[in-house]
């Protein structure tokens, strides 16, 4: 495996193509997965993202074997090798671009929407894709975006073979990729998730640059007090604008809302369009007594009135990012009758303190612990194993406890974001 889905090797290529932020780019992504590794990329270079819709035209007895493609314009590339070899007739292939046709006009507007097409009259258009087979897709991409005006195009995707880099280099002005395997015989073998992206992530992905070309919406930061009928609570709340839901943090013995790596993961979510409060769940007075570190009723309690303060004021679904003993809290006050949480990520967390409740806990729920934290993960499995709602337990390669190795951080943000997202944002 080179890479461990599309969203890291969109990050990995976005550092390959550092060199053209100063060119103004368009980033343009092949749908569907294509459309993950451009958005990295776009977000990086502060660049616009739109799609560049193709489709492939596959062999009838052999779809995964494509003869050619067409694109927006009435651009068709064909590869009369493939068609020969498979013994297509006319009708066979006139049958294939018919459907592909209409599936082409039907993406399109499903992706866009009311959105026009970003203008590349005289512009650098990035094309990228999450890898290359034979290239037809790619080729016709890039004579798509060369007749709607683009000065200049450069190819990008993380894994081809290396003839199809070699025969695309005569398509594209600059074709840039980060592996050519020479024993290569399908782009997902070169993935550890190469999962199907559907239309909605797509769509989802696309609305979200489109607020802003570096998927950064416009945020406002308070301080707020938190009045949940017993102490004060201090916080830090984050607003971005257009937010779909606000996830709470509940952070674990000593730790608190000024923790550099909760702050890290909030500001991940907040590009991600997501609230964030970060809040103490514990008075500083409070804290000088380690036992109310580990009283994780009395957390819970505080997190599920802070949590209700919050939605009479801003009315949006909501999560709890947990980290060690803050795991616990979440789901201890998950499990408790009525409990309105739309999810629950738990960060190196400590669920087997939340003992019993863990059976009656409904929220969808996120185990994320680091694979070197040995005493933690083998809670975590135990846990798990309580569980009775939907649930999931990802490891990260390589972190410990703190998850303080390189990217290590990145990546529990990333598989927090789409936990949240896919469960909280309508």
């Amino acid at each position: 495996m080179l890479f461990t889905h599309r969203a890291e090797a969109g990050e990995r290529l976005a550092e390959a193509l550092r060199h053209l932020k100063g060119e103004d780019p368009v980033v343009l992504g092949l749908p569907r997965g294509g459309v993950p590794v451009a958005y990295r990329v776009a977000r990086a270079l502060g660049a616009p993202l739109d799609v560049v819709v193709v489709r492939k035209l596959g062999v009838p007895h052999h779809r995964e074997l494509g003869f050619g493609a067409i694109g927006e314009g009435g651009v068709r590339v064909v590869s009369e090798d493939i068609v020969r070899s498979s013994r297509l007739g006319p009708q066979d292939i006139e049958a294939v671009e018919h459907a592909e046709a209409a599936e082409l006009t039907r993406q399109a507007a499903r992706f866009r929407g009311d959105r026009p097409r970003v203008p590349l009259d005289g512009r650098t258009v990035i094309v990228v894709d999450d890898g290359i087979a034979t290239g037809a897709t790619a080729a016709a991409a890039c004579e798509v975006v060369r007749a709607q005006g683009a000065a200049r195009v450069v190819l990008a995707v993380p894994v081809a073979p290396p003839d199809a880099v070699a025969r695309l280099g005569s398509t594209a002005d600059e074709v840039v990729c980060l592996a050519t395997p020479h024993a290569f015989r399908a782009v997902g073998e070169w993935y550890q998730d190469f999962s199907q992206t559907p239309d909605e992530e797509v769509v989802f992905l696309l609305a979200r640059a489109a607020a802003d070309p570096a998927g950064r919406p416009p945020v406002r930061a308070v301080e707020v007090e938190v009045d949940t009928g017993g102490p004060v609570l201090v916080g830090d709340l984050a607003l971005p604008e257009g937010a779909g839901a606000v996830v709470v943090f509940a952070h674990g013995s000593g730790s608190g809302r000024r923790s550099p790596r909760n702050r890290s993961v909030a500001a991940d979510l907040n590009r991600a369009g997501l609230a964030t409060l970060l809040l103490d769940l514990l008075t500083p007075e409070e804290e000088a007594d380690r036992a109310n570190v580990f009283d994780i009723e009395t957390l819970a309690r505080r997190l599920a009135e802070a949590t209700a303060w919050l939605r009479r004021r801003e009315f949006l679904p909501a999560g709890w990012f947990g980290a060690s003993t803050g795991a616990a809290a979440a789901l201890w006050a998950a499990g408790e009758a009525g409990a309105d949480i739309g999810a629950v990520v738990s960060r190196g967390g400590r669920p087997d303190l939340a003992g019993e409740r863990l059976t009656v806990v409904r929220a969808p729920t996120l185990l994320i612990v680091g694979g070197r934290d040995s005493t933690v993960l083998d809670l975590n499995r135990r846990a798990q194993r309580e569980l009775r709602c939907e649930n999931r337990l990802e490891i990260v390669p390589g972190a410990t406890h703190l998850f303080e190795e390189p990217g290590a951080l990145d990546e529990v943000a990333r598989l927090a974001g789409d936990w949240f997202t896919r469960h909280l944002v309508p």
